[in-house]
């Protein structure tokens, strides 16, 4: 059964070309011509990788700070006690604390979209991985976010660092904005994304490490950008 779509829907379709792949510059130029809704859409870069992740050595994931920030208020939970609970608090964490905080995420607190811990705290909080680990959130030293030094890991997820991980379809898709994000600050960021794709290409993937790049925002249609220029960034 097809799927019934809305009229700016196909009349966003009517301006992509079909089997195009567009130069990022282009496809974020495209991408600010579409026809806009009510809501300040988030826009996206979906990838489809070359890595089976299934081998422990070709995960990909990692953390991206966004040189305009994401246009989403990012609230941080921290699992710390002491000094690190002190310095996250200032930092302007939205959630501090340990054994407490622990119960009442067992018992399904979801309020906040990032989780912090020092590798003290990470004793307990590893027994949460049932919990965080379906919602992509258990802290970890590769994205930056097992660390002593709180208050740096909140004010950087605050101000645009994102998190990426591969799934098991092989597919990643990393925030760059909002719509009403001006174009050069929509390209910035962008390009920091494929950057930082490309840079955590795992020395074992052989062959095409980028096989798909697709630029959208959250209703509209997908810009299939160029596989030759996302590998030269």
């Amino acid at each position: 059964m097809a799927i019934k779509r809305s009229k700016r829907y196909r009349k966003m379709a009517e301006l992509i070309e079909k089997n195009k792949s567009y130069a990022l510059k282009d496809a974020v130029a495209l991408l600010k011509k579409l026809p806009t809704g009510k809501s300040d859409e988030t826009i996206e870069l979906t990838f489809n990788l070359g890595v089976d992740p299934r081998q422990s050595d070709q995960m990909v994931r990692g953390t991206v700070a966004l040189p305009n920030g994401s246009g989403k208020k990012v609230r941080v939970l921290v699992f710390a006690t002491g000094k690190a609970a002190n310095e996250a608090k200032d930092a302007g964490a939205e959630h501090v604390g340990f054994e407490d905080l622990i119960k009442q995420v067992s018992a399904g607190f979801q309020d906040f979209d990032v989780a912090v811990a020092t590798p003290e705290a990470m004793n307990e909080v590893r027994k949460l991985g049932k919990v965080l680990g379906p919602r992509g959130l258990m802290p970890n030293p590769k994205t930056g976010t097992v660390t002593d030094d709180t208050a740096k890991a909140v004010r950087e997820c605050k101000a645009g660092r994102v998190e990426f991980k591969v799934d098991k379809t092989s597919n990643i898709s990393v925030v760059c904005g909002k719509v009403s994000f001006d174009e050069a600050k929509l390209l910035e960021n962008s390009s920091a994304v494929l950057a930082a794709i490309t840079r955590a290409k795992p020395s074992t993937s052989k062959g095409q490490y980028i096989k798909t790049c697709v630029l959208a925002s959250t209703y509209s249609p997908g810009i299939a950008v160029d596989a030759g220029s996302v590998s030269a960034n």
